[in-house]
């Protein structure tokens, strides 16, 4: 068989040299004719480097002669470019070419993740020498798969140090800096890439003071650094933020004459210039800057654009001598971040001939600026595309919500002979992932088993999230326990994969077990026990957090604000909103936005000292306002917070009329409500939702106007909804309408048979009548559905412990303290003019079992244990699950005047604020 091979091998390469060769006349070689090839040669190189594949390989075709240079140059190119299949039919031609040929090959289908087809050329090649074993194992280095590039290492017949380093590489990208350690004390030899490879590993745990330490200890044992070494060393600087230890690292540069040198000032101007708060002293670094390169412009003015000064970087690129691609691509980027897409469009059309960078950063552009359809004009006019090009597209269409089209480029990139690259699987994974698209997703899945990324982390990692999103955990799973190198995103992608499929308990365990955690780990975590309700674990969850000093970010302190204010627990909210103010993220916008909804669900009237302090404000912090004045019945004041939003230039959308609405309802302004209802199509072309109708059954019904209410609902253009149809249901209830509210009943049995609300409502309007049969139908048919009345609970927060009642209550500790308590004040004010309500009790009992019945409502209960426990005259806040029953609102009215106390309820519907024997809601509910 290798006799074969061999034979193949010979036949073809002379096939390819009689192919090649110039003609007879002129056959013989001459001094001239070699540097005639050489120069091609470097001129394919340079093209390649370009991305210019095409025009490289035009002047390859028209090269007279190649010698194994040129052959090599072309292959170059193409893996350089992403098109390993183009270098692989060229090595095929020359049958391998030499070891240095594979080596390049292998190298090129190793940047794109196509492992398996790199391990194929490998096995193929008749001869190795080093450097094809240490490209073999780079190439698994690069995708993650430090099992077999250990593998390949031990079974080397002989080892340079650039094995060695390759291997060191891997386990140092892999962030496994104990066994990099390990390897790196055993090296027979190291040499500066050695010690380089060990700072950037521990730079990449972010151990910086590791990475110095490597530096110094080099230092010491009398190495001395050269470019890389310094950059590395530079970059640890820059993880420590220390601007002293940078300053000593200059003096080392100035001594070892490296300061001077261009490559080394720009890494110093680099490390500067990352840090916003240091931009001045990179400007000053820069401005005394002996010599500089392109690099150094470019640098310069993408700091300056990231730094929001970009009419500082505009100032620099003007003083550019030379205008490189590079400065002006910089400028393109940075310009099209701060949205002045013109400008960079304006910039790109100025450079002669761009290069597929430039073209790339302005398609990039376009993208960030949403305009998706510019950018596609611009790659279909690209002379040349490389797979940064379609990956940009690709990612750009996924980002800005066109998913379709993002599947439809990866179909028109495999139909013109190109294998995606690492980057456009990814954004794939994202695109399926936006439109649940399992079955595409699994199929993309195979194609990236086939191109060899199947053992990559980033692949992996969109593709656990991918799985996740589109509910299929078992495939999740399999990805994430078959990763040969697992880093912290894929412990977050996977426990945000169980968080979305509801499997809190695997998500807590997958929590525990993870080696280290970041902060996207503890939002995931919170924010699962938050939606589930689960408050106690979330905030035992941040408690932790904060024991491990893991500092919050915004959206943390978002969800716990909305945790405290569903359940009304100010004294935690007030606690976090200090915790917002040390770190400084109670000015940031969405914190700001949930401070003022957990204060106005909390029933506090620091909502409105908020707003008035904010800076910025959006639509969400406008709604939230006009929201939480319309909870607590104060429609005057969220219609005048209306009037100052249409001032402030701000449109409202579809929420900002709820609020609107649901204000009017519960202050019975019907005119108010009707001329808001007209507004939204007439002023704002808002089509109403059924939550706008819902809110003006509920005002019509409210006022009294049951029947217009239901005509209303007859006269709708849309189908009318639960929500509605409970809406008429409840204005029947206050107004005692038995026969409109057995018709909304009716409508309400049929769509959701099982919501126990409907049935309890329409017996309180039969009991309120005394149709005790009617009352006893409903309860039959409740029986019959087997649908089970939910019970009233309350609850209130007393010294950061959460106390419950339930109607009926007999569990609390203190239960026999607060009957009684609650007996006596009950004696106390039927003496004072208190009449119980019996209409709200269900049975058809006497008059005594009435009244003791309504004496255990959970809303009575909760009142009775906060004046046993709670100072005299201290406020009283109360949170409750349901609707409050009349009897429980005019009970409270009371006690507030006995006892001289402000009595805050929160129901299912508003708050109640009693002062002195009144509501605030003026007994309109």
């Amino acid at each position: 068989m290798a006799c074969r091979l061999l034979l193949r091998r010979c036949l073809s390469a002379a096939a390819a040299s009689a192919a090649a060769a110039p003609p007879a006349r002129i056959a013989v070689r001459h001094a001239h004719g070699e540097l005639e090839v050489s120069g091609c040669s470097a001129r394919v190189r340079e093209l390649g480097r370009l991305g210019r594949v095409g025009e490289a390989r035009e002047v390859f075709d028209a090269m007279p002669r190649r010698d194994i240079i040129a052959w090599n140059s072309m292959i170059s190119a193409y893996c350089q470019n992403g098109m390993p299949d183009a270098a692989r039919d060229l090595y095929d031609a020359i049958s391998g070419g030499n070891m240095r040929t594979g080596a390049i090959l292998l190298s090129g289908y190793g940047r794109l993740g196509r492992v398996l087809e790199a391990r194929r050329v490998f096995d193929g090649m008749l001869e190795r020498n080093t450097v094809a074993w240490n490209a073999m194992i780079s190439c698994y280095v690069q995708n993650g798969d430090i099992t077999m590039a250990r593998r390949l290492f031990d079974a080397m017949p002989s080892r340079d140090v650039s094995s060695w380093n390759s291997m060191l590489t891997g386990y140092c990208h892999s962030l496994q800096m104990v066994d990099a350690r390990n390897l790196f004390e055993k090296m027979p030899e190291r040499n500066l890439v050695s010690w380089t490879v060990m700072i950037s590993g521990y730079g990449r745990i972010e151990n910086h003071g590791k990475a110095w330490d490597i530096f110094c200890k080099m230092h010491r044992e009398g190495l001395l650094p050269d470019q890389s070494n310094f950059a590395s060393a530079l970059s640890a600087v820059k993880g420590l933020g220390n601007l002293d230890v940078l300053e000593s690292l200059r003096v080392l540069a100035l001594k070892t004459g490296f300061e001077r040198d261009v490559v080394i000032g720009t890494a110093i101007l680099n490390v500067y210039s990352r840090d916003t708060s240091a931009l001045d002293t990179a400007i000053k670094f820069f401005e005394s800057m002996i010599e500089r390169n392109e690099y150094t412009w470019s640098t310069m003015i993408a700091a300056l654009s990231h730094g929001d000064r970009i009419d500082a970087a505009i100032a620099v690129y003007e003083r550019d001598p030379v205008k490189s691609i590079a400065c002006r691509t910089a400028l393109i980027t940075g310009l099209a971040q701060c949205g002045r897409i013109d400008d960079a469009r304006i910039l790109f059309e100025q450079i002669p001939e761009p290069i597929v960078v430039s073209w790339n950063a302005m398609i990039t552009g376009y993208m960030q600026n949403g305009m998706v359809n510019d950018a596609k004009e611009l790659f279909d006019k690209m002379p040349f595309r490389n797979t940064i090009s379609w990956a940009g597209m690709i990612a750009g269409y996924a980002q800005n919500g066109r998913s379709e089209e993002a599947l439809g480029l990866l179909q028109e990139l495999h139909r013109s002979g190109m294998l995606p690259s690492l980057s456009s699987l990814t954004s794939i994974f994202f695109a399926c992932s936006n439109i649940v698209a399992l079955e595409t997703g699994t199929q993309v899945h195979s194609l990236a088993v086939k191109v060899g990324c199947q053992f990559n982390s980033f692949a992996c990692n969109a593709l656990i999230t991918m799985y996740g999103k589109c509910r299929n955990m078992e495939y999740a799973r399999q990805v994430f326990s078959r990763m040969v190198t697992k880093d912290i995103v894929s412990w977050n992608s996977f426990l945000a994969a169980l968080v979305q499929n509801d499997l809190l308990d695997e998500a807590r365990n997958t929590f525990d077990n993870m080696l280290s955690r970041d902060v996207v780990s503890w939002t995931t975590i919170i924010s699962a026990y938050a939606q589930a309700e689960q408050s106690n674990e979330a905030m035992g969850a941040f408690k932790t957090m904060l024991c491990e000093h893991e500092l919050p970010n915004s959206p943390i302190l978002t969800i716990l604000l909305g945790v405290c204010g569903s359940l009304g627990a100010s004294k935690i909210g007030q606690q976090i909103h200090t915790v917002a103010i040390k770190l400084g993220m109670d000015s940031e916008l969405i914190v700001a936005n949930a401070l003022i909804s957990m204060y106005f669900k909390c029933g506090c009237a620091d909502s409105r000292k908020i707003f008035d302090l904010m800076e910025e404000r959006d639509i969400f912090t406008w709604n939230t306002i006009i929201t939480g004045y319309a909870q607590h019945g104060l429609g005057r004041e969220a219609i005048k917070m209306y009037q100052h939003m249409e001032s402030a230039g701000v449109l409202p959308n579809e929420v900002t009329f709820v609020g609107l609405l649901n204000a009017c309802s519960h202050a019975g302004l019907v005119d108010e409500g009707w001329k808001f209802f007209k507004s939204m199509s007439q002023d704002y072309g808002l089509t109403p939702l059924p939550e706008h109708y819902a809110c003006m059954v509920d005002l019509l019904g409210r006022t009294g106007d049951v029947q217009g209410a239901e005509q209303f609902i007859y006269d709708m253009p849309i189908e009318p909804d639960t929500v509605i149809w409970s809406a008429l249901l409840g204005a029947c209830k206050i107004h005692k309408n038995a026969e409109i509210g057995k018709r909304a009943a009716e409508k309400l049995f049929r769509i959701e048979p099982s919501n126990a609300g409907n049935y309890v409502m329409l017996s309180n309007i039969y009991s309120s009548l005394g149709m005790w049969g009617e009352v006893a139908e409903v309860r039959k048919i409740m029986k019959q559905q087997g649908v089970i009345k939910e019970p009233g609970c309350s609850w209130t927060q007393i010294k950061d412990k959460m106390h419950s009642f339930v109607t009926g209550d007999k569990q609390h500790e203190q239960i026999e303290e607060i009957v009684a308590t609650l007996e006596e004040l009950y004696t106390l004010l039927k003496a004072t003019g208190y009449v119980p309500d019996t209409e709200f009790v269900l049975h058809d009992i006497d008059e005594e079992q009435k009244e003791s019945s309504l004496l255990y409502h959970s809303e009575k209960l909760a009142v009775a244990y906060c004046l046993l426990v709670t100072p005299k005259g201290m406020p009283i806040q109360i949170l409750k699950n349901l609707r409050i029953c009349g009897d429980c609102h005019t009970f409270i009215k009371f006690v507030s005047h006995v006892t001289k106390r402000q009595i805050d309820i929160r129901d299912g519907n508003r708050f109640h604020h009693f002062r002195n024997g009144s509501c605030s809601c003026e007994d309109f509910w």
